[in-house]
């Protein structure tokens, strides 16, 4: 792999939900890059000092025509869904929602949790699917220890290591740390493309050095994918693949869909409390509303066309 194959992606800082809006560092989507297979948006946050962030306090909010993926670092977060879904998301342990037709889901850093750190990640459904029933899921995958390096493969399979998690698209999501100076070839599936997100560490994606919030980006076509720690410290990093997802969406707020008429239709069906949403139990405060439609129509979008 040599350097003209990585697409490095930086952060933007973005407040998330309501007046106590925590900030995260977003590296999908944006203009060069709309998707990374069905991976349609990555927030990264932390380590945020409970303390003096406030932590995570996202109350009742829609989705549709995503299922929402969230992974910790360390912390807490208590999960209530329109399923009638209560858990908690603990460092390790994957929470995959499907939003499809439409759910509603808060989310909050419990009162244990000190430091916050973590990914929050979307996964855009395909045509055929996007109006799927709302559907919960819980695993809490085992490492596997290879030498230098340690994996929790949450969505798909790497390593030997397959997530019983079924997904609408081939995919894969998977937690990697490295031993410092260590290097790590994976095989994976060529018919992928492939996001190495750093939370920590100097990790270099084949010849391109990535710092922490970046993302680097490896098109379809390798069957392998090698990492370095380049620092005298442990690395971390989430790595994201997928076959091509060529369709074009309209993303906007906590909806996808496929025309700006989907949206305008979701944000109404959310402002007059439809069922489609459901309702969340057990939070003490209101909905979030929804925020005003730009003066434009929303144009669908997707990545690129390939070489």
């Amino acid at each position: 792999m040599d350097d003209t194959e990585v697409q490095v992606l930086g952060a933007r800082d973005v407040p998330l939900g309501g007046p106590r809006a925590m900030t995260v560092r977003r590296t999908l989507p944006q203009r060069s890059r709309t998707l990374i297979g069905a991976w349609c948006f990555a927030d990264h946050y932390g380590p945020d000092e409970v303390a003096e962030s406030g932590g995570m306090d996202v109350a009742p909010h829609p989705h549709t025509g995503l299922q929402t993926v969230s992974w910790l670092f360390s912390g807490e977060i208590e999960h209530r869904d329109s399923l009638g879904s209560h858990a908690f998301v603990r460092p390790g342990e994957l929470n995959l929602m499907t939003g499809g037709h439409g759910i509603s889901h808060t989310e909050v850093s419990t009162p244990g949790t000190t430091v916050l750190h973590g990914v929050q990640l979307w996964v855009a459904l395909p045509g055929e699917h996007r109006h799927a029933d709302r559907d919960f899921q819980h695993h809490a995958p085992q490492p596997v220890r290879l030498e230098g390096a340690e994996l929790r493969v949450f969505l798909g399979s790497l390593a030997g290591e397959a997530s019983p998690v079924p997904t609408f698209t081939p995919l894969l999501g998977a937690e990697i740390l490295l031993a410092p100076g260590a290097t790590v070839t994976l095989p994976v599936d060529p018919a992928f493309e492939h996001g190495l997100l750093l939370d920590e560490g100097t990790v270099r994606l084949g010849g391109t050095s990535l710092r922490p919030a970046e993302l680097g980006y490896v098109p379809t076509g390798r069957d392998t994918l090698t990492l370095t720690n380049e620092s005298d410290h442990r690395a971390r990093a989430v790595l994201l693949g997928g076959t091509p997802f060529d369709e074009e969406i309209v993303m906007w707020w906590n909806f996808i869909g496929r025309s700006h008429a989907d949206i305008v239709e979701a944000r109404e069906e959310w402002e007059r409390a439809s069922e489609r949403f459901g309702h969340v139990d057990g939070y003490p405060g209101a909905r979030l509303p929804a925020p005003a439609l730009p003066n434009a129509a929303l144009t669908p979008r997707g990545n690129p066309p390939r070489a």
